[in-house]
């Protein structure tokens, strides 16, 4: 058996796409739950054994929508390591900044949509490139080391797109 902790379908404090109003709802629902997961995993490291960054439905009037939830196993319910995981993550964050991310959609006063990333790809590799350390190692920001290292550890092949890329303009 396990738990589930519902952590939301964004950022607290950020626009989302809304069921029955959003265009194009279940790609936009979907694009940024999936990057929220990997803000979650930017800010706080990857989920510790026993525990996994999971998509749950959830029923509505207007159809079916998801969110991020944290399943953690009962099994490890018990551990220091999970418990300090579920106390951090539960809350999930306030804005996407908080992980170095930009919105992956954003949205007119209205709702409308203004812009939408294409995928997880780009929106981890931007994440990568606003947190990288400078030509000589050294992160502009504390907080950017840990971001990056997170960030570059969950999504590997990002970090190594994000190199290609950074070499090329670096020449």
């Amino acid at each position: 058996m396990f738990s589930i902790f519902d952590i939301g379908a964004a950022p607290a404090n950020e626009d989302c796409a809304q069921i029955g109003h959003t265009p194009d709802f279940d790609a936009c629902n979907r694009l940024e739950v999936e990057s929220y997961r990997a803000a979650i995993q930017a800010r706080f490291g990857p989920p510790p054994e026993g525990c996994a960054l999971v998509a749950i439905g959830n029923a509505h009037d207007f159809g079916r929508y998801r969110t991020l939830g944290l399943k953690v196993w009962r099994f490890a319910q018990d551990r220091a390591q999970v418990a300090a995981y579920v106390e951090a993550a539960e809350n999930g964050l306030s804005t996407w900044i908080e992980a170095g991310f930009t919105a992956p959609i954003r949205y007119a006063p209205g709702g409308d949509v203004l812009e939408r990333r294409s995928g997880i790809d780009e929106i981890v590799i931007g994440a990568l490139m606003t947190t990288r350390p400078d030509s000589g190692g050294h992160f502009p920001i504390p907080d950017f080391a840990l971001l990056h290292a997170n960030i570059a550890a969950a999504y590997p092949a990002c970090a190594a797109q994000a190199r290609a890329r950074l070499a090329a303009l670096c020449g």
